[in-house]
């Protein structure tokens, strides 16, 4: 499954910052509905995410009713994304 998502980063305060876009509702029924197929535990979801020309492999996270996608360091970097940016980029599953 691919999903083009755009969604403002969110920040995620743990013992160090995480970075995260939220899935939208469509995109997060569509996820829950063949969920028990991809999952590997925990309702954690893999998944690839792309922004420009860079793309890493993650987990998704089931929180507040979405998924939060992760931005790790390698796609949030280059591409200078920050807290309370809007960002466009491809969910893959």
């Amino acid at each position: 499954m691919n999903f083009s998502i755009t969604g403002t980063v969110i920040e995620w305060r743990g013992p160090a910052p995480f970075y995260f876009v939220a899935t939208p509702s469509e995109v997060t029924a569509e996820i829950e509905a063949h969920k028990s197929a991809i999952t590997y535990g925990w309702g954690v979801v893999p998944a690839r995410v792309t922004i420009g020309d860079i793309s890493v492999t993650t987990s998704l996270i089931p929180k507040n009713g979405s998924f939060y996608i992760p931005l790790k360091a390698a796609v949030r970097k280059p591409n200078r994304i920050e807290v309370g940016d809007k960002v466009s980029l491809t969910l893959e599953l």
